[in-house]
């Protein structure tokens, strides 16, 4: 687990305004509890918790997703267990969890990826 936690302290970069009365539904993202509504997307998931989806694995930093379709490969996030999901496409469902670094023990960490998380940790602190 990172010991930041991007979502929580971040204001959001989504804000519902409609269709509000759709059944919540409960997730975690990076370890810390969340919420959704039921259709949502990851995507929208993490949008509305914060203000990136994913660190970038090449080190320039936080993703927001771009094309918001499935077609630029930009939103990917992780299950505990290592296995990528686009957020974009795939529907919140009751219970999840998902990372937006990947699992340390899954995919090594490039040079730029660790001085990347240590600087979004610095900043997270400050």
């Amino acid at each position: 687990m990172h010991e930041s936690t991007p979502h929580s302290q971040s204001p959001a970069r989504f804000v519902r305004l409609a269709e509000t009365d759709r059944p919540s539904l409960t997730l975690q993202i990076d370890g810390q509890p969340a919420t959704a509504l039921a259709g949502d997307t990851l995507l929208v998931a993490l949008l509305t918790h914060g203000r990136r989806v994913r660190d970038s694995e090449f080190g320039d930093g936080p993703r927001a997703g771009f094309c918001l379709m499935g077609a630029c490969q930009d939103c990917w996030v992780w299950t505990p267990a290592g296995e990528r999901l686009r957020a974009c496409s795939t529907a919140v469902v009751a219970g999840m969890s998902v990372l937006t670094r990947s699992p340390a023990d899954h995919w090594p960490a490039t040079l730029d990826l660790r001085q990347s998380l240590a600087r979004h940790a610095l900043e997270a602190e400050a």
